[in-house]
């Protein structure tokens, strides 16, 4: 029988490298990572490599201009490990770095720095080491490091990542502020101690043994740490608030550890405060501190809800929805979105119309700020994606000036500017008709036309929030604006200009027909301030797609020649979108002699056959049970 296999494990320690000289040599672009790395850690990193040899990292090269990395431009010598550290080490360097395994120098410094006890770490060569670094995550105190000893195939990286991912956010602030907590009990609880004893004669205050205890990481808790304290073992009572402490590291969840703020840890210090001399003498505080409950403290949603179907919505969303206390909702929010919301959860839909838009907006923030500061989950619930043209950004930024920016989270969605058009049949990019695609909105802020783009053949662009001026934006995508006519400048610059236009159209028409390949030469450099802006063709396709995914989708099918009038004859059914662009055509067939078609009747969901007793197991179960 084989006996299994055995690897050597590193002894794992945490260095304080503060004010260390840490010795680089070579400068390819390992250099750069590991001054970096001394930095981060408070080393001073000296660089020794000819700048002649080769040329510097760029990185390297802007450390050594902010002064933060010396550099020496001369090759390495052996008397450097004895000469450039600190005087209290003798003038030993604290660490070496060789960034290249193939230096010719590299066994040579490994040799001298292991004789001398120096440690040392070369690149790609673990014989040559005599220390690793690890792969490291940092979230303020908090560093979870990682190794495999040399044998992962750079798998420690992929391990810290998923371990870094597993954890709550915040959690690297919770061991700042736990540690602060923990400093202040043991500072005010020796200043109480300290005053019994000075009252009382011949008292020895000789300590309690826990002003350190619990500051090494590498130790488990004492076999102590459950021991019952009763109001006769004084000895024991007088580190209760201590004890308790270590009890909320050890048994709250970290979630909840992650969510302590500044101010909960000056409320549970301000309620159980050990200053009254009796309660050193005779037990306890006057409140168990285990029986804290931290002030609520809510959260903030933003999450899309896609382009309307509720089958649309993201598993993220839905679970939102279900755990929210209060929904703050959009006016353009479908009703099978809405109708997930639980029965017992209040609802606020947004009272936006025109001219009220941001009077609305104001009243569903304030509405936000009272629920999360009274501890609720607040789901601000937005139509498509909240990034994109739903201010979200907007919002983020007023809860951070509120200080809750780290209560706000936000769940992407699916915008319309992108399903939309796949509801209607027009793929945005297709090979040989669209390689590029366009998102714009057709009205801008306080109801200001925004700059219209420029033609583009091969570019699908989506319009959205545009129908309700429709007429505007045609006028805008097919002829120049005020702003482009050079209203300010010269007569005859003014002409200029226009005929200059005229051969651009002359030469669009051209290009159509495929007479000419070049544009003429002498046109006017600038034309007001748009700068070459292309004028869209009347002939070019667009469709209008109206409540994209919901049972009354419609589409109009039509070209911009003739879009203002089929809106006008065949109404309005917000929300809806413009889609402008030979893709509109890709896979239609425009009927000959119409001026545009409706198509009504939308996506339904995914009619599929689930077996209900396998609809709600995990996905592995359900492949598993399907496959016997």
């Amino acid at each position: 029988m084989t006996p299994p296999t055995t690897y050597h494990t590193s002894l794992l320690t945490a260095l304080d490298c503060r004010a260390h000289i840490h010795l680089i040599i070579g400068s390819s672009p390992l250099a750069a990572s590991r001054a970096a790395n001394s930095l981060a850690a408070g080393a001073k990193p000296i660089l020794i490599a000819p700048a002649s040899a080769t040329e510097l990292h760029y990185a390297v090269a802007a450390h050594i201009a902010t002064g933060s990395l010396t550099h020496l431009d001369r090759p390495f010598k052996d008397e450097d490990l004895f000469t450039l550290g600190r005087p209290e080490t003798g003038g030993f360097v604290d660490a070496v770095f060789v960034t290249s395994p193939r230096d010719a120098l590299a066994q040579g410094v490994s040799d001298v720095c292991k004789r001398h006890r120096i440690p040392v770490n070369v690149v790609d060569a673990p014989a040559l080491c005599s220390f690793s670094l690890l792969s490291s995550h940092v979230d303020g105190p908090l560093q979870i490091g990682v190794t495999t000893n040399g044998r992962g195939c750079k798998l420690a990286s992929r391990i810290r990542r998923e371990v870094a991912a597993a954890l709550p956010a915040g959690l690297g602030s919770a061991c700042a502020r736990l540690g602060e907590m923990r400093r202040r009990v043991v500072d005010e609880d020796r200043d109480a101690r300290r005053q019994v004893a000075h009252g009382a004669q011949g008292s020895d205050d000789q300590g309690d043994g826990v002003e350190n205890e619990g500051v090494d990481d590498s130790v488990d808790q004492t076999a102590s740490f459950n021991k019952l304290v009763t109001d006769a073992d004084a000895d024991a009572a007088k580190t209760r608030r201590m004890r308790w402490l270590a009890q909320v590291c050890e048994y709250w969840p970290l979630k909840r550890l992650a969510a302590v703020t500044d101010g909960d840890v000056e409320a549970i210090l301000n309620s159980y405060r050990t200053t009254d001399s009796s309660a050193l003498h005779n037990g306890a505080p006057s409140h168990d501190p285990v029986s804290i409950t931290v002030p609520p403290t809510g959260r903030i949603i933003l999450a899309g809800s896609g382009p309307g179907h509720p089958d649309l919505l993201t598993q993220a969303t839905y679970k939102a929805i279900q755990a929210a206390d209060l929904v703050l909702a959009d006016k353009l929010v479908p009703s099978g979105v809405l109708d997930l919301i639980p029965r017992r959860t209040p609802v606020s839909i947004a009272r936006k119309f025109p001219g009220n838009a941001d009077r609305a907006q104001e009243e569903l923030l304030e509405q936000a700020l009272d629920g999360v500061r009274a501890g609720k989950t607040v789901l601000r619930l937005k139509q498509g994606d909240p990034f994109v043209y739903g201010r979200g950004g907007e919002e983020v930024a007023f809860f951070r000036g509120h200080g809750l920016g780290e209560r706000v989270t936000v769940l992407p969605g699916i915008t319309s500017g992108l399903s939309a058009p796949l509801f209607a049949g027009i793929p945005v990019t297709q090979r040989d008709v669209s390689d590029q695609m366009l998102i714009c909105t057709g009205t801008g802020k306080k109801g200001r036309p925004p700059a219209p783009p420029e033609y583009v053949e091969s570019r699908t662009v989506v319009f959205l929030m545009a129908l309700h001026r429709i007429v505007g934006l045609v006028s805008e995508l097919t002829s120049y604006t005020a702003e482009e006519d050079g209203a300010d400048e010269p007569q005859q610059q003014r002409e200029d200009i226009a005929g200059g236009r005229e051969k651009i159209h002359e030469t669009a028409e051209q290009e159509q027909n495929n007479e000419v390949r070049d544009v003429p030469v002498g046109l006017p450099k600038r034309l007001g301030d748009c700068h070459w802006r292309k004028l869209w063709p009347l002939h070019t396709p667009c469709a209008v797609v109206e409540r994209a995914s919901c049972p009354d989708q419609r589409i109009i099918r039509t070209t911009i020649r003739h879009v203002a009038d089929a809106i006008e004859q065949e109404g309005s059914r917000p929300p809806g979108l413009l889609v402008v662009g030979r893709a509109c055509e890709a896979l239609y067939t425009p009927e000959p002699g119409c001026s545009w078609t409706v198509e009504d009747g939308g996506f339904k969901g995914l009619d599929l056959d689930v077996d209900p007793l396998l609809q709600d197991l995990p996905s592995s179960i359900s492949a598993a049970a399907v496959s016997t």
